[in-house]
């Protein structure tokens, strides 16, 4: 039986309020100025003298608010660019807008009969935006760099990469991985005499933007790159204003922003002169179950591990069956997103059959008497040997939209007699306790490795990947498989399996190891006059996913 939904947008009116007001909520940012940030016009060119002839001389310039800055900078080879585009840098390949598999640096690669070895041509004649010439022995040095980076890169599998000459380049793997095209697609490549360790704030590349002021907090001003082999960009200036929430879709309302994010219990408003742009990604969020019990081990840190009541399959499982994701869906995202039932739903590897029907309160009660949980002193709450149903969801302070999916899935699975106290903390405290607490995270890519990394029991521990310290040996195997496929086709067969075999899996009807909510859409508000072609399908928010074909953008109006 499904949750009410005028129950849950009661509820919600509630919390959302209650996040708007303070409480754990984080404090409100400052609206911006009543004027856009003022910057320096650039130098008359021939480029530019055409430019201004196609469209007004004040909009040879665009203001963009899509999200935060990259406090650690602009550098691939520590992870910049992995969610996005990396708009400074170019990569060998990219994805089009259905996804597909195109060249951009490379001319054509090949592998090997023996799957370790990657030979890709480049480009002859592309300079990067200091006019120096790129070569294969920056490919090379890119990619040997960015496998010192361990999990911010996934190159990790990389022994070398070597410059056959000045445009062929040879990776060789340790092992065989059927993954290892992605690194292709999301791996910048950066010129070697100007890579160190201010690189990531002074980026030099060969991508169709080149940054020209990085005000830090405030915003980045970046130009188009005379030097770019591709199409010339039509916007000739990009600023990036570093607001969110309601201080961007206030910047919006005033007219000082062609292109704002915002969140989607915003999108539902309207902005004159601008148009809402729904565009569907694979951006996900749900519960991060602790998968053992506390028997007090710690990690180097100190931080404990395990929960003893998340410890318990029949306590996931009920908690997956109760949820209710549509309701989710149309009360916390306004209909702006979908049900999630794992870390792929809606992409081409994910399991059908590991789809439930969720919002069953019988279901879930049946799942917790049948594991030993019942209600012994009517109090409401289950037990199991002295031990209550009870443990704590914590979100970030700073995000509205996971506390109010922490909220509401809490409120949910009361109904079935398991008590979720809900808290907000900041990402230093998440750290310390997101070995032994629920924590509401949010994943999503176009590469099948996240969910090697989620799941793996080699990866327990590794960062911010498998923090519940999940492990299962018979899943390992079809994960190894799957990485080790002779292609991505031929390894999506294993990443089924590693799902739901029809025995088991890491999904709700096997070991549950998350109770995934949904897949968020992406909600821009895009000014009228603004032409940004087809968004493709966007993987998590990191990074400006949306500039992913920003070469292209057009501006319509005379």
């Amino acid at each position: 039986m499904k949750v009410s939904r005028w129950i849950l947008g009661s509820f919600l009116v509630f919390t959302l309020t209650l996040a708007a007001c303070g409480g754990a909520a984080p404090a409100a940012t400052q609206a911006p100025a009543a004027e856009p940030p003022q910057v320096e016009a650039p130098a008359a060119t021939e480029e530019a003298a055409a430019l201004a002839a196609e469209q007004p001389a004040a909009k040879r310039e665009i203001i963009l608010a899509v999200g935060g800055e990259a406090d650690e900078g602009y550098d691939p080879t520590l992870g910049w660019g992995r969610y996005g585009a990396p708009l400074f840098q170019s990569t060998l390949l990219r994805r089009d807008e259905n996804l597909k598999l195109v060249n951009d640096l490379a001319e054509s690669y090949s592998l090997s009969e023996d799957r370790l070895v990657w030979t890709v041509k480049i480009r002859q004649g592309v300079l990067f935006s200091d006019g120096k010439p790129l070569t294969a022995k920056d490919v090379a040095y890119t990619f040997n760099k960015a496998a010192e980076s361990g999990g911010l890169t996934d190159v990790t599998v990389l022994d070398k990469a070597t410059a056959l000459d000045d445009y062929t380049v040879e990776l060789r793997l340790k092992k065989p991985q059927s993954t290892f095209v992605n690194r292709l697609v999301t791996l910048g490549i950066v010129p070697e005499h100007a890579h160190n360790e201010n690189y990531g704030r002074n980026p030099i590349g060969s991508g169709p933007y080149k940054l020209v002021q990085w005000d830090e907090g405030q915003q980045l001003i970046v130009e188009a790159n005379p030097n770019y082999y591709g199409s010339k960009p039509q916007i000739e200036r990009l600023v990036f204003l570093f607001l969110e929430g309601d201080a961007a879709f206030a910047a919006a309302k005033a007219g000082e922003v062609q292109v704002v994010s915002v969140p989607q219990a915003l999108a539902v408003q309207k902005i004159e002169g601008m148009k809402l742009y729904d565009v569907k990604s694979v951006d996900n969020r749900g519960l991060m179950f602790p998968f053992v019990p506390d028997t007090g081990k710690k990690t180097e840190e100190g931080y404990v591990i395990g929960n003893n009541v998340t410890a318990d399959l029949a306590i996931r499982q009920a908690v997956n069956y109760a949820v209710d994701r549509e309701a989710l869906v149309a009360g916390v995202l306004e209909g702006y997103g979908s049900p999630a039932f794992g870390p792929v739903s809606g992409l081409a590897w994910e399991e059908p059959q590991a789809i439930i029907d969720d919002a069953s309160l019988e279901k879930a009660k049946e799942v917790l008497l049948n594991g030993g949980w019942a209600d012994s002193n009517g109090d409401g709450i289950v037990e199991k040997d002295g031990l209550k149903a009870e443990f704590t969801i914590i979100y970030p302070a700073s995000d509205s939209t996971r506390q109010a999916l922490a909220l509401a899935a809490g409120d949910m699975i009361k109904a079935v007699g398991i008590q979720a106290n809900v808290e907000g903390k900041s990402w230093e405290e998440i750290e310390k306790m997101m070995h032994s607490n629920v924590i509401v995270f949010g994943w999503g890519s176009h590469d099948q490795t996240e969910m090697w990394n989620l799941y793996h029991s080699s990866m327990r521990g590794v960062e911010w990947y498998n923090t519940g310290y999940y492990a299962n040996s018979e899943i390992d195997n079809y994960l190894d498989l799957a990485m080790g496929a002779p292609s991505e086709a031929e390894a999506i067969a294993f990443w089924q399996k590693a799902q739901w075999d029809g025995q088991k899996g890491f999904t709700a009807q096997g070991d549950a190891a998350w109770a995934w909510l949904v897949n968020l859409d992406h909600t821009y508000f895009v000014s009228e006059c603004l032409d940004i072609g087809q968004p493709q399908v966007e993987p998590h928010g990191h990074g400006w996913p949306i500039t992913a074909n920003i070469a292209s953008w057009k501006w319509t109006c005379q």
